[in-house]
């Protein structure tokens, strides 16, 4: 039988890492594990490559800084990741060591010199912005006599009047967005975070009669669904092309 408190080996504290802390413990979202879990496939198998160790044998201590630097080094010369995305990477076993140093008190200084490691600095390229002109007519692109166009522009005045992310507006429920006296969004974040947003006058008036061409829907129904009446990923798919796994295109 094995002992309680023995020193966890990799792949068990690899498991736990998903399973219990992001999975129970910190709530993340399955497209944060999903890149999470992306990671860790290339960290295995450039380990196999550069060490000749399979998953099933590594341990904590090979996850040193020399090893971790190649790694990320790999990452942008062989697989010709930019640094957003070397940072990304690096900020997902960054996590994963925090979390194991609690639970392998040998691997310490190890994890203690690794983490040193900086993210990389690169430019960030000056935003852009549309003039007034040009968001109304976005606004008004979508054609109001039809049921997804009626949909669609009342959509884009609550993303434009709230600043909501594309996942965070298509997640909205009816009884989110109120219209009486008081007109506000109760928007849910990332990281089960909160938010409440004033709503513009016509905002309010687009999402009031979009909610009578919906009819009978219940208040836990999505304000904004598909004509199954279910949530509609094809705007998270156009809005995040890059992580779109559902062939929508």
């Amino acid at each position: 039988m094995a002992d309680p408190t023995s020193t966890p080996t990799f792949s068990i504290l690899l498991q736990r890492f998903f399973v219990e802390h992001l999975g129970h413990q910190r709530a993340v979202s399955p497209r944060t594990i999903a890149a999470y879990r992306d990671t860790f496939r290339l960290l295995l198998s450039f380990a196999e490559a550069e060490i000749g160790k399979a998953p099933t044998v590594l341990a904590l201590v090979d996850l040193d800084a020399q090893f971790i630097l190649n790694f990320l080094d790999h990452l942008e010369n062989d697989r010709k990741n930019g640094a957003r995305s070397r940072n990304a990477r690096w900020a997902a076993l960054r996590s994963f060591l925090k979390y194991a140093a609690h639970y392998d008190l040998t691997a310490i200084a190890v994890i203690q010199q690794a983490l040193a490691i900086p993210m990389k600095r690169f430019d960030k390229p000056v935003l852009g912005y549309l003039s007034r002109p040009e968001m109304q007519a976005i606004l008004e692109a979508p054609d109001p006599q039809t049921w997804a166009g009626q949909r669609d522009r009342a959509l884009f005045s609550l993303m434009y009047n709230t600043g909501a992310r594309v996942s965070e507006a298509i997640g909205l429920r009816v009884r989110d967005v109120v219209i009486d006296q008081t007109m506000v969004a109760h928007l849910h974040g990332k990281g089960r975070k909160e938010r409440s947003v004033p709503l513009w006058r016509p905002t309010a008036s687009l999402i009031r009669g979009w909610k009578r061409r919906l009819e009978s829907a219940a208040d836990d129904g999505f304000l904004f669904p598909n004509r199954s009446g279910e949530k509609d990923g094809a705007f998270e798919c156009y809005a995040a092309p890059q992580a779109c796994r559902c062939n929508c295109r």
